[in-house]
């Protein structure tokens, strides 16, 4: 995990360009403190701030030539002493003991096309000396970010935006239509877009390449509809263990101490249960946070569930106070670099800087599960959906009575479901969400074209909504909060469930394997029956990352935040935004989410 910064500019002379490159690198120093490294053969400036996860040694340093080639890359390709192994069989030798090199060695044996070998998370730029164009990659989720801005003959690129706020491209000129989205639906990015016009992101599962003054964007990879998993249920199980156990051995690579989030829901506790047992004996430290107080979510019981199954793990715990959430929310904000939709990345943060004040330099978390393994509980509306759409009355009011049954619905809450049920059998996952976004909040933003339009794919309902969920909607937002704040201190984040062969498995499965009678992520629960803790396998509620923020921090440490008159928000309607925090400050809770993103929009845009 790094921090990387480059340039392609021919109007700079050398100790400019040099200038340019160190402010750009000074502003992501938090990304990497281990060590800087420079290659400056202008008009080309490649940058690297590392931290050492992988070959300590200084070997290990970036940017990293090989033959023809020049890299700076963020990230961790997990399979590398594979990669590796069937390199030296064709002849190819190594210095260094690092990942890097075997990036390098891959793309000079196979081109662009050795993005296809790599397992794990990657950002990268390769300078070709040879032929002199600059090829750039993200892997296959975006778990690690690439940003850059073209004009004309100059291209920079960074991992953070603060690395392109020194370029001499940069403009502050705010892209309203992802302001919009982030206020109606929460996303803190989409496609290509930033919150900055003139800041592009290179889309998850896609190459960039930079030559002669142009830039062209490919998709390298995406879900294979065509492949059907086979076997039964039972079979499928197992085949699904046998990937996660695998992703769990290859994620524990480092050569640095490794830790884990624990939560106490199914995500977090199948990886600290599969730590423990794929690597028994050695001491895992878990980390977790909680609250206390009424209509407060404290989930230490659970995670002490899985503490006692597994003796090895060492559970480490904190409570956020009142004054902790004051004094660490305006770093917090800074280091997301966009307005936090919501409170639960606050109590990320923590998280991160729980593990980090006890020695660790990588941290293991569940993201990615709900997303692809039907988690979230609006996943129903899409299944029962699909079967009344395929006309399959009978099965459709089945998973709904066992959905209503497992959740303890009463008959409003069971009407409520069916109706947006209906609702997700007649319309398409774009036209629901252009539903949700004029009417799920009051809708705020100016009048304009919708803002988004959903990719085609080739699934029935419920694949679609998952497909969506991991690409367009949810994760893309997470997995961005996730790279902040564990590199706003230091820290490398890793997300088992996001290896793509664990993925492409997943989406091969049926409906039934994934959700059945109200039992979400079957798959996973049956995977790992004998290595979950009982309840923990058992347990059907979804609590999320659940925090207090949205009520009662902003009564609480945060009210300065609804001190103010909003006038950096007067793209908005103005009467709306002051009529819902004023309800909310005489105990209206019904729009609390509203009133968030519209309070910290307001400080995050008067900090610019």
């Amino acid at each position: 995990m790094c921090g990387i910064a480059g340039f392609y500019d021919p109007r700079l002379k050398p100790d400019q360009a040099r200038e340019q490159l160190f402010g750009m690198l000074d502003s992501i120093a938090h990304r990497g403190p281990d060590a800087r490294g420079t290659f400056i053969p202008v008009p080309l400036a490649l940058g690297h701030n590392r931290l050492s996860i992988i070959d300590l040694s200084e070997d290990g340093n970036q940017p990293m030539q090989y033959f023809d080639a020049v890299i700076v890359y963020n990230g961790e390709i997990y399979n590398y002493k594979e990669l590796r192994h069937d390199l030296e069989l064709r002849g190819y030798k190594f210095k260094t003991k690092s990942d890097t090199e075997v990036i390098l060695a891959c793309y000079r044996e196979y081109g662009e096309r050795c993005v296809e070998f790599l397992v794990g998370m990657w950002a990268f730029a390769i300078w070709d000396l040879k032929e002199e164009f600059l090829f750039c990659s993200r892997d296959r989720f975006g778990i690690k970010p690439f940003y850059y801005i073209h004009d004309y003959d100059r291209f920079y690129f960074g991992s953070e935006y603060r690395a392109l706020k020194p370029s001499p491209l940069f403009s502050g000129d705010l892209n309203w239509a992802q302001v919009s989205r982030g206020l109606q639906l929460g996303w803190n990015c989409y496609k290509d877009e930033s919150y900055f016009n003139c800041i592009k992101t290179l889309p998850a599962a896609c190459n960039l390449v930079f030559s002669n003054g142009r830039v062209s964007v490919k998709q390298y990879w995406d879900i294979d509809t065509t492949k059907k998993a086979t076997g039964n249920f039972l079979e499928k199980s197992d085949r699904f263990r046998e990937l996660m156990s695998d992703s769990i051995r290859l994620h524990m690579r480092s050569d640095v101490e490794v830790g884990g989030c624990l939560s106490g829901g199914l995500d977090s506790s199948a990886i600290a249960s599969l730590v423990a047992k794929e690597f028994p004996g050695i001491p895992f430290k878990t980390f977790t946070i909680y609250y206390e107080g009424e209509g407060e979510v404290d989930e230490r019981p659970w995670a002490e569930k899985v503490i006692r199954k597994y003796p090895q793990l060492e559970p480490h715990y904190l409570k956020p106070s009142a004054d902790d959430i004051a004094a660490s929310f305006d770093h917090a904000i800074d280091h997301a670099e966009v307005p936090i939709a919501g409170s639960s990345p606050i109590s990320q943060y923590f998280v991160m800087r729980l593990a980090r004040t006890h020695g660790i330099k990588v941290l293991l978390d569940g993201q990615g599960s709900d997303e692809y393994l039907g988690g979230y509980m609006h996943t129903f509306y899409r299944l029962i959906g699909g079967l009344m759409k395929s006309f399959r009355f009978a099965a459709a009011f089945s998973e709904l009575n066992a959905h209503a049954r497992t959740q303890e619905f009463g008959i409003t809450k069971k009407t409520d479901v069916l109706m947006k049920s209906l609702l997700s059998s007649t319309m398409s996952e774009n036209m629901l969400y252009t539903f949700e976004y004029l009417n799920y909040h009051p809708y705020l933003g100016p009048k304009q074209k919708i803002p988004f339009e959903f990719k085609h794919f080739n699934g029935n309902s419920l694949k679609k909504f998952l497909y969506h969920l991991m690409f367009t909607t949810s994760l893309p937002g997470l997995l961005h909060y996730e790279d902040r704040n564990s590199m706003a201190f230091s820290m490398e984040s890793r997300v088992p469930f996001l290896d793509h062969r664990l993925v492409e498995y997943a989406f091969s499965l049926q409906n039934s394997d994934i959700i059945r009678r109200g039992e979400t992520k079957r798959i996973l629960r049956h995977s790992l029956r004998n290595i979950l803790p009982k309840e923990i396998a058992e347990r059907r509620d979804k609590k999320g990352f659940v925090t207090p923020g949205e009520v009662k921090w902003l009564r609480g440490p945060l009210n300065y935040l609804l001190e103010d008159n909003f006038q950096t928000l007067e793209n908005l309607n103005m009467k709306k935004v002051r009529d819902l925090v004023r309800n909310f400050k005489k105990g209206d809770n019904r729009f609390a989410s509203m009133v968030w993103r519209i309070a910290v929009l307001n400080y995050w845009m008067k900090k610019l």
